[in-house]
């Protein structure tokens, strides 16, 4: 792994969780971190739920976009973090690989969204203090 890890967060349709953390991510890891996110059958949108959750806590994420899953974007990273959904990621060894089980978001109201949002912000947060050496990622309030 270089001095500044790539992360990719993968779920099915790259609309909700694997957003979610991607802009945790970069929000907490600023310029120390790559990040992508992608999805096997991505949406054409993200979840405007997921969307209203993340600026709830500061972080926008509303000019991204659904990506699809490439085997080059799984080469290129150093973690490879997939949301609870069942995705068979390509495995290259010398990654790391980490399955986050996560209830979807999709469908649900934003009483709901939260709790989800603020796990998986807890969880990017301890894979930065594990992936960067300073360790001084800190979630939004």
């Amino acid at each position: 792994m270089s001095d500044k890890p790539t992360i990719l967060f993968v779920c099915v349709h790259n609309a909700g969780r694997s957003q979610m953390a991607a802009g945790y991510t970069q929000a907490l890891g600023g310029d120390r971190v790559e990040v992508r996110s992608a999805g096997s059958e991505p949406k054409d949108q993200i979840n405007p739920v997921a969307i209203q959750a993340m600026a709830e806590v500061g972080i926008d994420i509303a000019g991204n976009q659904p990506k699809v899953l490439t085997t080059d974007a799984v080469r290129e990273s150093d973690a490879v973090i997939t949301m609870g959904c069942g995705d068979a990621c390509p495995v290259f060894p010398g990654k790391r690989y980490e399955d986050w089980d996560l209830t979807d978001p999709a469908g649900r109201g934003i009483d709901e969204v939260r709790p989800i949002r603020d796990e998986i912000g807890r969880r990017v947060q301890a894979l930065l203090t594990e992936l960067i050496p300073d360790g001084s990622a800190t979630v939004p309030a």
